[in-house]
């Protein structure tokens, strides 16, 4: 297969072959930062004592916890069907995610590191009959190696940013060669589509974006209630999945609208629950009191920052919070996801860089179900008036509401793509 292969792909397995006695270092660096769970190391070289289940396996491979959430209900139907089904990801978030949300019967597993030996390991182990894999985390040993197997591989809720394309596009052979492997690219939105042609993925299918049809996330109902009874009748504003950077306006645009709003709760849900004690200081650096949910603290009156460090909890803090500034986007980072909020009655505001949800957030603020925001100064402004106006921000949450059900289907869609697959499955089965 090697010799085949464009340079750059040739390079990059020699490289990983090289690299494969020194990655024990890299997941002993990553363990120390939290980033790989210690008892389920040996997944990340290929090795499980889990056992294959009989008969054909679908894998369905989603990098972290978007992708995750993403591919849930489709593991579902999957699973309904009657086949077994084993998940990868490659985070300790999205594998916690996994442990709640997954239907019963589903294996999850870490994705093994990307060097040919480990990826034998894993491929030799569980022998997949077909390979989901979402949105666009494409390893080249992991491609490469499954094509050679004969797996049938897809790609499910395709999406290709404008800079992932650039880089993408830096190395046009090696790209078309994986995509080439490819038997279906199933793509979110018309600019992936076109993206993905011209990278040279021979077959690409539009069926929209997976994450419009994710349920709202669950809550927790004591913990809702005993959440509901600690802020009362306060009003609330959240910031969610928020970034470095965008703490310190979330911060400024609630002491610019403390003294006019007097009881103002700001709950802030970092992306990364690890930063917690940063967020505390920046509250405190100005004279605001914060607590940590991670420590056991409920807010109280006292209370003007609060600090949700935890994970798994979104679905409770959206159904308490009424306006929404989703994270990512005030920085360089692209946006987060706004359909939960949506989808649990926000009204949401977001900043200008929303590249990873261009679609969606354009469709959102073009039915006024959401609003762009640039700035600490801005952000105080639009929550000010939403606090003052609840007719004008209930209009805004039913819109966001109903524009991301409109946009959904794309679950039905990638169904109908993937089932030819399952048929085959079945008939090979018997």
């Amino acid at each position: 297969m090697a010799e085949r292969l464009p340079t750059a792909l040739r390079a990059y397995r020699r490289l990983a072959r090289a690299a494969t006695p020194l990655m024990p270092l890299l997941l002993r660096y990553r363990l120390g930062q939290g980033r790989e769970h210690a008892e389920r190391l040996c997944e990340r070289r290929g090795e499980t004592q889990v056992r294959r289940p009989h008969g054909p396996l679908v894998w369905v491979h989603g990098a972290s916890v978007g992708e995750m959430l993403a591919v849930i209900p489709l593991v579902d139907r999957i699973r309904a069907r009657g086949f077994a089904v084993l998940v990868t990801s490659g985070t300790v978030t999205s594998a916690e995610l996994a442990q709640r949300r997954m239907p019963p019967g589903v294996i999850h597993q870490f994705v093994p590191l990307d060097a040919p030996r480990f990826v034998t390991r894993f491929l030799d182990h569980w022998r997949p009959n077909l390979a989901l894999l979402a949105e666009g985390d494409l390893w080249p040993n992991l491609i490469l190696e499954s094509s050679a197997r004969g797996i049938p591989l897809i790609l499910v809720n395709g999406r290709l940013s404008q800079r992932s394309y650039a880089r993408w596009c830096k190395a046009p052979r090696a790209m078309a060669t994986m995509l080439e492997r490819f038997d279906l690219c199933l793509v979110q939105s018309a600019h992936d589509a076109d993206r993905y042609t011209e990278l040279g993925a021979p077959r690409v299918n539009l069926t929209g974006n997976l994450k419009l049809d994710v349920p709202a996330p669950p809550a927790d109902a004591n913990k809702l209630a005993d959440f509901r009874d600690a802020v009362d009748d306060r009003p609330i504003v959240v910031a969610a999945s928020t970034h470095a950077g965008e703490e310190a306006a979330v911060v400024d645009a609630h002491r610019r609208l403390r003294d006019s709003f007097p009881g103002l709760l700001t709950i802030v849900v970092p992306r990364h629950p690890e930063r917690g004690p940063g967020i505390i200081d920046i509250a405190s650096a100005v004279g605001l009191p914060a607590v940590m949910r991670s420590r056991g603290y409920l807010p109280d009156y006292g209370t003007d920052i609060y600090v949700a460090d935890t994970i798994g909890e979104l679905g409770m803090i959206y159904r308490l919070a009424p306006i929404v500034f989703m994270g990512g986007s005030l920085v360089r980072h692209g946006g987060q996801n706004p359909i939960e909020a949506a989808k649990l009655g926000a009204a949401i505001l977001h900043g200008p860089h929303v590249w990873n949800f261009a679609d969606i957030y354009a469709a959102l603020d073009e039915a006024r179900g959401a609003e762009e925001v640039t700035d600490a100064g801005r952000l105080a402004v639009r929550i000010g008036t939403w606090l003052t106006d609840a007719d004008l921000r209930d209009d805004i949450a039913t819109a966001a509401l109903k524009t991301v059900e409109v946009l959904g289907g794309a679950l039905e869609r990638t169904l109908a793509a993937i089932d030819p697959y399952l048929m085959q499955l079945r008939l090979e089965q018997r």
